[in-house]
């Protein structure tokens, strides 16, 4: 494995057309687990200039105005121009209902652990979680900052510091890693879309997002640009307007951002758009809250746990884990602590996180929040698979 590399992790805003098809998927699940816990959903929608398609299939003793609840969405992420905006986008659908969802629908919380065992994944998953001690969320690094960076980036539209920004925007860091370590910031790039070809000027564009963005979310970071970095703003030209009249959009297409930046795997499954009996989402979360045990508990100071799942069995029929060669244990070792601790049953998953509840439990909803910025690593969120609870059981 090597030791010294150069790595480069990617976010966007919540403007980004992905990211906007993530939470508008995301906004469905949130609306259906309000009125129904119990709710069954899956859904997806696909972005394009003017116009935005749900495909949504559910099971739920609920009822929700999908479309309105769509143009919610793009109005609150700030669409309002007239190439793209939330009263004159066509909104498409098609609805149905799942077949075997009332029959399959049962609440985790008042089962016995016998019956937990009877409640199989309806899903093949082979999912990924993720910790290193990069920094305090144990996210990598490159991913951690890509994340701030855009983060910033649209506050720095939403407070109108900077007022002709379009709410479309990408970021990108490269990190040197000496002997595993982070070393050095390579390089920035921020891709900010704009309302006007000409306002503001490259120069001032420049000035400005060093100033209010680059300068702002590095302030507190121990590990800095430096005289060498190379900084990138816009490097093709103007982004006019960007979004979806400038390129489609989809649900799941950014799993890398969701997740660990590629510095670690991901599953090939989306996670917006799912209700927690969904092993490829929620399994997702299992794997990242026992890798972050790990690293927490000081046993490793990188861990990768791997949960495969089958169709039709509870418990997952592989654990695996790889510490990359930096803990004080085995993988084998690790892998043993890992599951005698855990409970990685689907129905576990879903009574130890209480993922039914939590939609009702948070103001404007739950998952939708997730769908920009990351769903691990979340500081100003409270999600209980970040939760390093299981430290003492894991050293003893």
């Amino acid at each position: 494995m090597k030791r010294d590399f150069l790595f480069t992790s990617e976010s966007a805003t919540e403007g980004h057309p992905d990211k906007l098809c993530d939470q508008i998927a995301d906004a469905i699940v949130d609306r259906l687990l309000q009125q129904d816990p119990l709710a069954r959903v899956e859904a997806e929608s696909a972005v394009s200039t003017g116009i935005l398609f749900i495909a949504a299939r559910f099971a739920a003793s609920a009822n929700v105005d999908v479309p309105d609840l769509a143009r919610q969405v793009i109005a609150r992420v700030g669409y309002d121009r007239e190439d793209f905006n939330p009263r004159t986008c066509t909104i498409m659908t098609s609805m149905g209902e799942l077949p075997d969802g009332p029959r399959i629908a049962v609440d985790e919380a008042q089962l016995t652990q016998e019956q937990i065992e009877h409640v199989p994944a309806r899903q093949m998953a082979n999912v990924f979680g993720f910790a290193c001690d990069h920094t305090a969320a144990m996210l990598p690094l490159p991913i951690w900052l890509a994340h701030k960076l855009a983060r910033q980036l649209a506050a720095a539209r939403v407070d109108k510091r900077l007022r002709y920004l379009a709410p479309d925007g990408k970021t990108q860091v490269a990190v040197e890693f000496r002997d595993r370590r982070p070393h050095r910031i390579h390089s920035v790039t921020l891709i900010a879309s704009q309302h006007e070809a000409a306002e503001p000027t490259a120069a001032r564009l420049r000035e400005d997002l060093l100033g209010h963005v680059i300068d702002a979310v590095f302030g507190d970071e121990a590990l800095r640009p430096d005289s060498a970095t190379r900084i990138f703003i816009n490097p093709d030209g103007p982004q006019v307007a960007g979004g979806p009249a400038l390129h489609s959009g989809l649900t799941g297409r950014k799993n890398a951002m969701d997740t660990y930046g590629e510095y670690a795997r991901h599953s090939e499954s989306a996670l917006s758009g799912k209700d927690p009996t969904r092993i490829d989402r929620i399994g997702a979360y299992a794997a990242r809250y026992a890798a972050k045990n790990v690293v927490a508990a000081g046993l490793a100071q990188e861990c990768e746990v791997q949960l495969s799942y089958s169709i039709g069995q509870a418990q997952p029929v592989s654990v695996q884990v790889d510490i990359r060669g930096t803990g004080k244990l085995t993988d084998d070792e690790i892998a043993e602590r890992v599951m005698r601790v855990f409970d990685f049953r689907p129905a576990a998953i879903v009574r130890t996180f209480g993922l039914r509840a939590l939609p009702s439990r948070a103001t404007g909803g739950f998952y939708q929040r997730l769908a920009a910025y990351g769903h691990m690593g979340r500081l100003d969120l409270a999600l209980p698979w970040e939760a390093t609870d299981r430290v003492a059981a894991l050293r003893d």
